[in-house]
């Protein structure tokens, strides 16, 4: 049997870094990555380094929902061509939920699926916690206690940028997940062993409220429920942007959005450095400061930068965009 392992938590919390440090490892060499976003345009599986195509998106929707089906199909061709061939043996597979998804649909599906259930086992759920914004998330958004309660592990992330002391959070998740260690990622490094030794995933030893979730009430999960007041969208530009264009971009977001800016990222083409693409990631009014790629991981050279939100209209950003660019460029340009 080959070991399943569900990397959730709730947007922004970490998961894509965790994921790329982790295959980056010796021990993660055989691998199968399966990695969901929320929106139209994917980025994350062009942000995980790997040398082979067994890395797969899923980006027709939230992986709780209706693509429940697209996730079964997905793993079952993923073992077809690992009988053909066609991709190396993996031995474990990773799917990447994205950061909005009741993972008590994703886990019914997966224990309970005939199609898969010969070759594949579920084998422990990993959960990061973002140490800036967690307890505010968990007392805001429901997905994100679910999420935090059917774990066997919780990754407290970024704790280097918490200005707090972090332990009204962590005695919020053990409350909510008594039975699941508390680690720590720095900068998403951990030791993949003490991730991934929990063994098939039990819902008996979670609480009651996990075994009601995992019930036949998943089986009916609506994903209307928060896509009404959700909103994700992609700004995407031809031409290159400035490097001073996005740093007044991403200062003004910060600045006036706030908790509306529920997540941010992107893969930009700064005008100054065309062969090294930016990558920008924010959460709420915590930008991190862009770094930069070794190359470009497609032939896709647009900027698209993903945006997931409550209540800021795209037209405003796309406008904020211009006006910034049409400043940059007016107070570059020669005076006769």
């Amino acid at each position: 049997m080959i070991p399943v392992h569900l990397l959730t938590g709730f947007l922004g919390s970490g998961k894509t870094t965790l994921l790329g440090h982790l295959l980056r490892q010796q021990d993660f060499a055989r691998t199968a990555v399966i990695i969901n976003e929320f929106g139209e345009i994917g980025l994350d599986h062009e942000l995980v380094e790997k040398s082979d195509d067994s890395v797969v998106a899923l980006s027709t929707g939230c992986l709780c929902c209706k693509v429940r089906g697209d996730l079964v199909e997905t793993l079952a061709d993923l073992l077809c061509r690992r009988d053909a061939g066609a991709v190396p043996p993996f031995t474990r597979v990773v799917i990447e939920t994205s950061g909005l998804a009741d993972p008590a649909p994703i886990l019914q599906t997966l224990m309970t699926d005939a199609t898969i259930g010969g070759r594949l086992v579920l084998d422990g759920v990993v959960t990061t916690v973002d140490a800036v914004n967690g307890a505010a998330t968990l007392a805001r958004e429901a997905i994100s206690v679910k999420q935090v309660a059917v774990a066997d592990r919780l990754v407290v992330t970024k704790s280097d940028l918490a200005d707090a002391e972090q332990s009204a959070l962590l005695g919020r998740l053990a409350a909510l997940n008594a039975g699941a260690p508390l680690l720590q990622a720095q900068h998403g490094a951990i030791d993949p062993q003490l991730l991934f030794d929990a063994g098939p995933y039990d819902p008996c030893t979670k609480s009651l409220d996990v075994r009601a979730w995992l019930g036949e009430g998943a089986h009916d999960h609506q994903h209307e429920r928060h896509d009404a007041e959700i909103q994700t969208y992609a700004i995407v530009r031809t031409a290159p942007i400035h490097a001073v264009t996005l740093t007044l971009l991403l200062e003004t977001l910060a600045e006036h959005c706030g908790a509306d800016l529920l997540r941010l990222k992107g893969i930009v083409n700064i005008a100054e450095r065309p062969d090294r693409p930016a990558v920008i990631h924010g959460v709420q009014h915590v930008f991190h400061a862009p770094t930069f790629l070794p190359r470009w991981p497609s032939d896709d050279r647009r900027s698209r930068i993903v945006i997931i939100t409550r209540g800021i209209p795209q037209a405003w950003i796309e406008a904020l965009i211009d006006a910034l660019d049409a400043e940059v460029a007016e107070v570059s340009a020669p005076v006769d």
